[in-house]
Order: C-alpha cells, then structure tokens, then sequence
C-alpha cells in the first residue's frame, strides 16, 4: 500500500514531522482522487505530530483538513479541524504573523461553507488586519480573501460591503497575471448578489455576466488547468442566465481538455 508515498519516517532527531513531504504526498493522492487515502495520510501525520509534541507540524497538518473536509462535505471533521488550528495558533506563539492569517482565512471560508457566516467574519477580519500590515493591497492573496470575504458579507446580509469586497478582488485579478478566470468567478458571485437584491435592475446582473463570459474568452487567458478549473465552476451559472449556447460551447472546451489530459 502506497498511501504514505514513502514519507512516513518523521524527523525523530528534530522531533518534527515531515510537513513538506507530507502535503506532498497529499497532493499526489488528491491528483488520483483518492480522498480515502489523503484522509489516512492526514490523520497518520497528525497522531505522529501530537506523540512528538510537534504543535507547528500538528498546526500545518489541521490546516491542510480545514480544507481537505470542506472540499469533501465532511462538515464535522472539517468543524474540529478548525478549532483545533485556532487553538494551535496560539499554542505555536505564530499569531499575529502571515500564516496565522492564512490559517484564518482558510477556516474562515469553512465556517461560511457550513453555515456559519456570522462565527465566520471575525477570522476574515482577524485576517484582514494582518494582511493589510504585512502584505502589498495587489498581492493575489488578498484577492482571494476579498472574494471570500465578500461571500460571508452577503450571508449576513451586508450587501453594500460584500458589493466592495468583490470589486477588490476583480481589481486585483484583473491585474494579476492569469488571473482572469478569478476574476470572472467573481463577477458572478456579484451577478448572485445583485440577483438576491430587489432594487437592483436585472441589466446590472447580466452586465456582470457579459464580462465573465469576456474574461473567460479573453486572447490573454491562458487556458491551463487553472483556467478549466474555474471554468467548470461557471458553466451552471451562464445556463442559469439563459445562456445556452455560451454554456454549451465551454462544456465542449471542457470536455476536450479532460480527454486531452
């Protein structure tokens, strides 16, 4: 059996665990899909972290879950995989820092996908201090906390900074390199805000988008697979929209590169 990929061999001399190797092996086991094998490796690493007393390891390991169980729909393993990140944080002496922020971020946007936007806003905007401190306001990583920042803000109800937390994050893709398919998966998190606003004309929600569907068809678009990632999550929402045949002929982009790979 080859779920560990030959990286179970924990660094005793240091007392630390292999992180690296570890969320290597992680990855390979998701590129295959293999999420029974990826929820062993994690839980191998972190019993392997708690018995070394290796909190920073046992803290990398409890943030690669928030995300693992979130993507996978495991609502209670993902909520205990946050608390115990939280915990660690400041078990590890890293608040305050740059990956305390993005541990943050990552069980934020788990709270929101659960239901729990409101428990979810002070951790973005725990998030937001330290980013906003430490990071350029162009940086990619703060398109990425804008955007699901922005998705929290709507669940709550608080439609008019939601409206602003989308338009930084398109701002920032818009310049980013390959950053186009973000940036058009947030025009149409906005075209649903828009659309959940009574006072809101329906020529807003289909300006959003037109130029999604642009950004998607743009010549600077490089068509990698981050792009039919994204793409693959926007295809219900242009048929959603009455656009047929804009969303059959990115199915068919999107079928020919599954086959291609």
């Amino acid at each position: 059996m080859d779920v560990f990929e030959n990286c179970c061999c924990a660094d005793n001399d240091r007392g630390r665990i292999p992180v690296a190797r570890a969320v290597d092996a992680l990855d390979r086991l998701l590129s295959r899909d293999d999420k029974e094998g990826a929820d062993r490796l994690l839980k191998y690493w972190r019993k392997e972290a708690v018995r070394l007393r290796d909190k920073r390891g046992e803290l990398s390991i409890a943030d690669e879950m928030i995300g693992f169980y979130r993507r996978t729909g495991d609502r209670e393993s993902a909520l205990e995989a946050v608390d115990a990140a939280l915990r660690l944080i400041g078990e590890t002496g890293t608040e305050g820092g740059l990956s305390s922020a993005t541990v943050r971020l990552n069980a934020a946007t788990t709270l929101k996908a659960f239901g729990k936007a409101e428990d979810a806003l002070p951790l973005y905007e725990d998030a937001l201090n330290i980013f906003s401190a430490t990071l350029d306001e162009k940086d990619p990583l703060f398109a990425g906390f804008w955007n699901n920042y922005a998705l929290a803000l709507a669940d709550t109800g608080r439609k008019a900074e939601a409206e602003e937390a989308y338009y930084n994050a398109i701002f920032i893709m818009k310049n980013t390199e390959n950053g186009l398919p973000n940036a058009a998966i947030s025009y149409l998190n906005l075209a649903s805000l828009y659309e959940s606003d009574e006072e809101r004309d329906e020529n807003d929600i289909l300006t959003c988008v037109n130029e999604a569907v642009r950004l998607f068809e743009d010549p600077k678009t490089e068509r990698d697979a981050k792009y039919y990632d994204a793409l693959s999550k926007c295809i219900s929402s242009f048929r959603a929209c009455g656009l047929d045949d804009t969303a059959a002929k990115f199915e068919s982009e999107l079928k020919e590169f599954y086959e291609r790979a």
